[in-house]
């Protein structure tokens, strides 16, 4: 196999680590084939856009999902490093309100599948990080939602030492999960 993929504390949330091929040139790797990631997971998904970020030192993007056309996320850091997390929002869940972190880098070269259902966010470790994500329905505005990074309900271990988080103004405004729109 490709990949190597580990079940995080959330059972759904797969940490995929795709095979290097190297030498002394450097080093190539295949970061996505549709067919070997069904074999790898069991998920045999489309995706249809493709997302680049760029962080400064300190960005902390998130807790995003979107209502309606949910996406699932493989996201992966090409330049840099972030501590990535997802929360599971399904209310039906045994795991609702449960997350899981994982470091991703451009060094270890993990990927995160995050399926529809869950919150996705970010918090860059590194200056100039680049964030890439594959996404599995397209970005809508009217259905995008958050919830609030650092809600004491969630009790997320973000690894910010003597970081102060930089948040977009929606982030810090996003509702505590108890008043957030979640899924059934």
């Amino acid at each position: 196999m490709p990949y190597t993929v580990t079940p995080t504390a959330l059972p759904e949330v797969l940490v995929l680590e795709p095979k290097a091929y190297g030498d002394a040139r450097g080093w190539f790797f295949e970061s996505y084939n549709r067919r070997d990631f069904a074999a790898a997971t069991g998920i045999d998904t489309e995706f249809v856009q493709d997302n680049h970020s760029r962080s400064a030192l300190g960005v902390l993007r998130g807790l995003h999902y979107q209502i309606r056309h949910p996406q699932g996320k493989l996201v992966r850091v090409v330049a840099g490093r972030v501590w990535d997390v997802a929360v599971d929002l399904r209310r039906g869940s045994p795991r609702f309100g449960q997350w899981a972190g994982v470091e991703l880098s451009a060094d270890n070269r993990r990927q995160l599948w995050i399926p529809p259902g869950f919150a996705h966010g970010f918090l860059s470790l590194a200056e100039g990080t680049e964030f890439l994500y594959k996404t599995t329905d397209y970005w809508f505005a009217e259905h995008e939602r958050s919830v609030v990074w650092n809600d004491p309900s969630l009790g997320i271990d973000w690894p910010l030492g003597e970081l102060q988080p930089a948040l977009a103004a929606k982030d810090a405004a996003a509702p505590a999960l108890g008043q957030a729109e979640c899924f059934p």
